[in-house]
């Protein structure tokens, strides 16, 4: 399934080694621009600042000295703030799959989380005035999960957002219908069937041979 306004999925970005067998991914977002504007927009009140103190006090002012390391100060602290608000962008990704809507982000600590999309209930957007004008919003999925509901933000055109996972469930629940087997829901069914000691690892073993094929 393509989408092209969120680009050519041989262009994406979210590890493949993450996806299970079969799963193809729909949508690859990073946040949306709007992400990075409060760190942007304190580097320039800084600058600015600074503008204005060489150009409105006395060279001689001892005040001018004091505010001159003040303002570079905060031009230091506004471009790490920076750095590292787009560390997170490069490092956060909003996945939809055929099978999951998937959360990740960070480089070094990781959280995340991932909802099936047969436990989907409903899925909702929240844009201000401003934030339709940008094309960024909130989205809001409620699952029948033990996490309830989660709230994504920073995501780029919610509106359409929604349509794609409305569409991937339709999908998913058309698969179903046509009696197609969802090879890696049957293994994790398997899988706590043997867990919980149903099944012997014997009978654990031939099922999921008769799953994988040869």
């Amino acid at each position: 399934m393509m989408w092209p306004i969120y680009g050519r999925l041989d262009r994406m970005v979210y590890p493949s080694r993450l996806l299970n067998d079969n799963e193809t991914v729909s949508v690859d977002l990073h946040p949306h621009w709007w992400f990075l504007v409060g760190p942007t927009l304190a580097i320039v009140a800084a600058i600015v600042a600074g503008i204005v103190i060489l150009v409105a006090t006395d060279p001689d002012d001892s005040l001018r000295t004091t505010a001159g390391w003040a303002t570079i100060a905060a031009i230091a602290l506004s471009a790490l703030w920076l750095v590292q608000r787009y560390g997170r962008w490069t490092t956060t990704h909003f996945v939809i799959t055929n099978r999951r809507v998937i959360f990740r982000t960070g480089l070094l600590a990781k959280r995340g989380i991932e909802i099936p999309l047969d436990r989907v209930n409903t899925v909702h957007f929240r844009q201000s005035i401003l934030e339709r004008m940008v094309g960024v919003g909130d989205l809001l999925v409620e699952s029948g999960g033990e996490s309830g509901q989660q709230r994504f933000t920073d995501i780029r055109q919610p509106d359409r957002i929604q349509r794609v996972i409305h569409a991937e469930m339709e999908a998913r629940e058309a698969r179903g219908r046509d009696g197609v087997v969802d090879i890696a829901d049957q293994l994790e069914k398997l899988e706590a069937m043997f867990v919980r000691g149903t099944l012997t690892a014997d009978e654990f073993e031939r099922q999921k041979r008769r799953l994988l094929g040869p």
